[in-house]
């Protein structure tokens, strides 16, 4: 007989079960209605839970998404994580704290709305920059509540009453103190540096902001005196004078460092110089290269090694400047195949061939990335300060080192701590108006640098001149976002600093280590002295069933609301929880999301049943074994026995797999515990049971009893379908604040 039929008949017989539960659980019905019951009960806010004045803190500082773009499936895996934690510790007495926010997002979110103007054939670049600030600043706010209504939707049960926004004037404020100690400390300078430019966007980007793409070239061998260069950018080669060869070739022994030779190249005769430097490769083409410090990491980088000078050869726009003779003011693509053809003319091309290999592109246009040399803020990450205090990297890394800080999976930290022994100095300005403004003005006369946080002076404080310029750039967004955990709790009071901070948990994905969680750590101990957080959790990125990466273009992205809509947000949930081992990638398809609905549903239909089987409703207030014990009325069959002692089981496996933060762990025993052992087998066996005077009543209670274990132990997985089954279980508080079974 099935549960249904079995619910059907026992309703009749029962008068406990006049409660209203569908046949099939509706989460449309169900879930909007269930989070203002939360949101009404306050019990997000930490400060109103009824908890005693020494409860252990919880918190967690949510990575705040793009306050203008749509939620997509890695957001609903982030958000489901965290608040299974927060679920998961507020049942187990603490004082848990998730505070949400939105990011401005600035490079990402000015793309977006550039775009817009286009399409109403306007420009940022023929608007006045207060103005083009002012529309963003209003779009961005009119769109906000598309991102905060998703984050409902997905059952989040954060703190909505401490929601903040990174362009808060309080936030704002903080990151301007941030600016100014480093600078006083000596840790921030503005120096020429090579760097990622968009030649689309006009500004520089960080690497996370550009990406690589397999493209076809042609690769060119051309006669550089009596060496051989292979290159796919002849347009970067007007100003080359150096020849580099590695010092271990034996192929150029002969050839001396230091040594010049004359020779004949686009524009006429010139001199080179030998330089010997291991950075050059002796397996690219013929081991010998010329090379371009305006318009090269490597060669930027071997330029400073030997103190090399550079000349531009490439404008911002993409256009070759006056060193290129007959070909300035050309675009690079339309003056490549003319240059060519010049140095044919000459006899200086030695053979051509096709290659394909990866381009740096923006991210955002797919336009290849022009690197050059502009002025730019950096923030030292190797130096100590004035004072002898570590550097910011040497904070970090002893804060992992030491065990102060575990990241989770362990992988990651040898990943981080590679990173950090590599690091270069980053740079903090952008050449975009949509951000938080550098709080610099320079005096025009003498070259003054001024830190005005406060926006005040008006003379320079050296030589009281008035002649003062504003800095035209903005942070980059992860200079503010790698304050995050300080800066949203000090925004909000000193007592929340002082109560919720260090933090306890950073969850995010595995891409952003370096980026984000690195940058944290540094800015966090070096303003407060203290860790941000005592653990990072990792994620992996949500791909598709066949692990490719989900995008738009694919057709293979998977709309977590529409799926919401569909299944039910527990269900998708669910799914994306069941199979995330930290730090590994995610194949997830919209069956294994049908899947949980139907497991949704097994778990509706487990509580119909033993709602209907159940007439005193006073066993569903059962919290403990002990309390279990003391009702018991005869001797427990074997059946019995086995079920009991499986929960115990199944809550001390579990429990075990959340606090080591395995929560795909725990979600598998409490599936397998609540489908196969109970339903499965238990149930059936209940049928009988329940026939015989001797046994009913036991078989009352341990329905009872387990079907209240089952509902706590998934309530941080599912939230919405099992508060909603707790509330038809006579119970006297919510079982958001219910306590974790023991």
């Amino acid at each position: 007989m099935s549960i249904n039929l079995i619910y059907n008949y026992m309703e009749n017989q029962n008068p406990f079960t006049n409660i209203d539960m569908a046949s099939a659980y509706e989460a449309s019905n169900v879930e909007k209605r269930i989070y203002k019951t939360w949101e009404d009960s306050g019990y997000f806010n930490p400060d109103n839970l009824p908890l005693p004045d020494d409860a252990e803190n919880y918190t967690i500082i949510m990575p705040p998404p793009n306050a203008n773009a749509p939620m997509h499936v890695g957001h609903a895996l982030f958000i489901t994580i965290e608040d299974i934690l927060i679920r998961y510790n507020r049942m187990q007495g603490k004082r848990t704290l998730w505070l949400p926010g939105t990011d401005h997002a600035g490079f990402e979110t000015q793309v977006v709305f550039e775009k817009k103007l286009e399409k109403e054939d306007r420009s940022r670049f023929k608007m006045q920059r207060d103005e083009f600030y002012k529309e963003i600043y209003e779009f961005v706010q009119s769109n906000k509540h598309i991102t905060e209504d998703s984050i409902k939707r997905l059952g989040a049960s954060c703190d909505w009453s401490r929601n903040i926004f990174t362009l808060d004037p309080r936030i704002v404020k903080i990151v301007y103190e941030t600016f100014s100690k480093l600078y006083n400390d000596g840790l921030v300078y503005r120096g020429n540096r090579i760097g990622n430019w968009c030649t689309k966007h006009q500004t520089a980007l960080s690497d996370l902001e550009t990406k690589y793409e397999e493209r076809e070239d042609t690769m060119y061998y051309l006669k550089y005196g009596p060496f051989i260069i292979a290159t796919t950018r002849p347009e970067t080669k007007f100003g080359d004078k150096y020849v580099t060869l590695n010092p271990n070739d034996e192929r150029y022994a002969e050839y001396k460092d230091g040594q010049k030779i004359e020779l004949e190249w686009i524009n006429g005769p010139t001199t080179a110089t030998i330089v010997k430097d291991e950075a050059s490769d002796m397996s690219f083409g013929t081991g010998a290269m010329t090379i371009s410090p305006w318009h090269s990491q490597i060669d930027f980088d071997i330029a400073q090694r030997h103190n090399l000078d550079g000349e531009q050869i490439i404008d911002k726009y993409g256009k070759l400047l006056d060193i290129a003779g007959e070909f300035a003011g050309m675009k690079i693509n339309a003056a490549r195949p003319l240059i060519i053809e010049k140095l044919r003319q000459k006899g200086l091309v030695e053979k051509e061939e096709k290659i394909k290999h990866n381009v740096q592109v923006c991210y955002k246009c797919n336009t290849v990335i022009e690197p050059q040399i502009i002025p730019q803020w950096f923030v030292a990450m190797t130096k100590e300060n004035k004072y002898g205090d570590p550097s910011l990297r040497d904070l970090a890394t002893q804060a992992v080192s030491s065990g102060e800080i575990t990241i989770i999976p362990e992988k990651h930290e040898k990943i981080f701590m590679h990173w950090m022994e590599n690091l270069r100095d980053w740079p903090i300005s952008r050449q975009i108006w949509w951000g938080i403004p550098i709080p610099v003005k320079y005096c025009e006369e003498h070259g003054h640098v001024i830190v005005d946080i406060e926006d005040s002076i008006t003379s320079c404080p050296e030589c009281e001149s008035t002649n003062l310029r504003r800095d035209p750039d903005t942070f980059d967004t992860w200079f503010s976002s790698g304050q995050w955990p300080f800066a949203t709790l000090l925004a909000h009071s000193e007592k929340d600093f002082n109560k919720y901070y260090p933090t306890t948990v950073m969850e995010t994905g595995w891409d952003i280590l370096f980026f984000w969680v690195a940058r944290m750590i540094m800015l966090g101990k070096y303003r407060t002295e203290k860790i941000p957080f005592s653990k990072v959790y990792m994620h992996g990125l949500v791909r598709d069933k066949d692990r490719q990466k989900m995008s738009k273009s694919k057709g293979n992205a998977i709309d977590p609301l529409g799926v919401i809509d569909q299944y039910g947000t527990d269900a998708l949930r669910f799914a994306l929880i069941f199979s995330t081992a930290a730090g590994n990638d995610i194949p997830l398809a919209e069956e294994k999301i049908k899947g949980m609905k139907n497991f949704a549903n097994k778990i509706w239909n487990i509580a119909r049943y033993v709602i209907a089987s159940v007439d005193n409703s006073e066993y569903f207030k059962i919290s403990s074994l002990e309390d279990f014990d003391h009702k018991v009325k005869a001797k427990l069959t074997d059946d019995d026995k086995n079920i009991l002692e499986s929960l115990q089981r199944t809550i001390k496996v579990s429990t075990e797999h959340l606090e080591a933060l395995r929560m795909h762990e725990a979600a598998q025993e409490i599936y397998q515990f609540a489908w196969h052992e109970f339903a499965d087998v238990y149930i059936e066996k209940s049928k009988n049971q329940l026939k015989s005077p001797e046994n009913s009543e036991n078989t009352k209670l341990i329905l009872a009893y387990v079907l209240i274990n089952i509902i706590k132990l998934l309530h941080p997985f599912m939230p919405f379908i099992t508060e909603e089954i707790w509330s038809k279980l006579n119970q006297e508080k919510l079982l958001i604040i219910t306590a974790w079974p023991k």
